[in-house]
């Protein structure tokens, strides 16, 4: 996993229509309105038919408030350097630090020549870049001196350096090809592709190109911020941004954990899309990025020793037709599973036993009707890491044990009066899993959220893999699915009673009832998925 943290940026790439400038306009405007970060316009001033760029943008600032602005990318065959440093630190100025300098090398010669722009082969296009961005850089550095760059293409002589950008301004890349990467690498503070000319699956192998020069450049890779133009439509397609607006947020979030990206520019002039994109997608992305990185920080276990043959039995409920119901509180009768907790202390990994224990009297499943994986050929060998692959759902799982703990033991506090509201905030504040505003049920939600985020994940990346990989899985992983569903609406359940405890404090007694089901069934589950995969997961990892 590459994900360099940075924070996440979503925008819009609206193509600059001289014949409907007003609208063009409007869509900045309306990416505002809905809470998205960012506005950029392509660069194509040989187009007859489109408005100025630069022209463009400053009017779009001129007309917003919060919005960052950027050209995606600056023609700069076109663009003569100096001038464009003094124009976007201009424009950073006037905005209050709103303008971010996206940079291509350049394209479409024949249409640069006619505008009376150079001729250039695709190395001598970027060697010109080079020399372009020291030129900018020494522009924007007003402690710096005077400004020389004799450069092949670019020459400034005594140059003064000014004015100073409001802001360190991001220098984004147009990259494709190795040349262009490594200068990023090198020499930039972003990196900005577009979906249809660098599909996903192409994304792993440029970024390393891009990590490898700055490594040799003595730079962190994590200061080229990742961003990505991306084309899509909402619909039930499986192939990248053909779904859903949550199957988009998923297929985002893998990127960003994966990938590193951090910025989605969308390309749509669609204000509905655009509405679509802010309120459904986005939100959606940073709750599941958040959620990858606050397990990926989570303290790891310790790795233990190898179960014990005895250590096989997990407690379930048996099938109420034909027993009763277990008392509140007390041990539910147990069964055995002893191939897959066989093969797990084989492989080195120690699943967390469900102690059997149910706080609430209603059962939502059966699980003497779980189903369990064949066992795996008993001569197979586990490498350290295929033995920490196995090991990293049971971390994960640990870090929600742990949060479900607090959310129990501060509700508890709260019920006895033991704390007030306030008090309650204030723990939560030190927390990692908080969020500005705290309160009791703003925590229990944001809980609730990475419960069903982590299933999310499981649901469309661990789960099918499994499946994939050994068909014999099949049976466990169906029912896992089925269990996220039913955990799943445990959490509304919780959701509810949250809602009603705000306006009727005395209504405590349902949320602790809701968060008891959600333990029972939260804990019963993360146990069984432990018990069923923990080898799977650790056989068939690259290790």
């Amino acid at each position: 996993m590459t994900d360099y943290g940075h924070d996440l940026l979503f925008g819009t790439f609206v193509t600059p229509v001289a014949a409907q400038a007003d609208q063009v306009v409007a869509l900045a405007q309306l990416t505002e309105e809905v809470g998205l970060d960012l506005v950029t316009v392509q660069d194509h001033p040989y187009q007859a038919r489109f408005l100025d760029t630069w022209t463009l943008l400053s009017v779009i600032a001129a007309r917003t408030t919060r919005v960052r602005v950027a050209p995606n990318v600056a023609n700069l065959p076109l663009r003569q350097p100096a001038v464009l440093a003094r124009s976007a630190a201009t424009l950073d100025l006037l905005t209050g630090g709103r303008v971010e300098l996206g940079l291509g090398a350049g394209a479409f010669w024949d249409a640069i020549a006619a505008m009376g722009g150079g001729r250039l082969t695709p190395g001598q296009s970027v060697q010109a870049l080079e020399e372009a961005i020291a030129i900018i850089r020494g522009i924007w550095a007003v402690d710096g001196g005077s400004v020389k760059v004799d450069g092949t293409h670019h020459r400034v002589r005594g140059v003064h350096p000014g004015p100073a950008p409001a802001h360190d301004i991001g220098i984004w890349l147009g990259a494709y090809k190795k040349r262009m990467l490594t200068v990023t690498g090198r020499l930039a503070d972003g990196w900005l592709p577009s979906s249809p000319y660098a599909p996903p699956e192409q994304l792993p192998a440029m970024n390393a190109v891009i990590d490898d020069a700055a490594h040799d450049a003595g730079r962190d890779p994590a200061a080229v911020r990742r961003l990505y133009n991306i084309a899509g439509s909402f619909g039930r397609g499986s192939d990248f941004l053909t779904g859903s607006p949550a199957d988009w947020a998923e297929q985002l979030a893998e990127l960003t954990l994966r990938d590193g990206v951090s910025g989605y520019i969308l390309t749509s002039d669609d204000p509905d899309m655009i509405r679509r994109f802010a309120a459904e997608v986005a939100p959606a992305v940073r709750d599941l990025v958040a959620a990858g990185r606050s397990a990926a920080a989570a303290p790891a276990a310790s790795s233990p020793a190898p179960a014990a043959a005895d250590d096989s039995a997990v407690a379930v409920v048996p099938p109420a037709a034909s027993s009763p119901t277990p008392a509140v509180g007390s041990p539910a009768p147990a069964v055995s599973s002893s191939a897959a907790s066989a093969a797990a202390a084989a492989a080195g990994i120690t699943p967390t036993p469900d102690d059997g224990v149910r706080l609430s009297d209603e059962r939502l499943w059966d699980e003497s009707t779980r189903p369990t994986a064949p066992a795996p050929d008993p001569t197979l060998r586990y490498s350290p890491a295929q033995r920490a692959a196995g090991q990293h759902l049971i971390d994960v799982h640990d870090h929600l044990r742990s949060e479900l703990r607090t959310v129990r033991d501060l509700i508890s506090q709260v019920a006895a009066g033991a704390i007030s509201a306030g008090g309650a905030r204030a723990h939560i504040n030190t927390m990692t899993m908080r969020q500005n505003n705290w309160t009791l049920g703003a925590y229990c939600e944001s809980y609730c959220r990475v419960v069903t985020t982590h299933h999310t994940i499981e649901d469309i990346s661990m789960l099918p893999q499994l499946r994939r990989a050994d068909p014999a899985l099949a049976p466990v992983v169906d029912r896992l699915t089925e269990e996220h569903h039913v955990i799943h609406d445990v959490l509304e359940r919780v959701d509810r009673a949250l809602v009603a405890l705000v306006s009727e404090p005395d209504r405590i007694g349902e949320v602790q009832a809701a968060v008891d089901l959600l333990t029972d069934t939260l804990l019963s589950h993360l146990s069984y998925e432990e018990r069923e995969l923990v080898e799977p997961l650790a056989r068939f990892s690259q290790g």
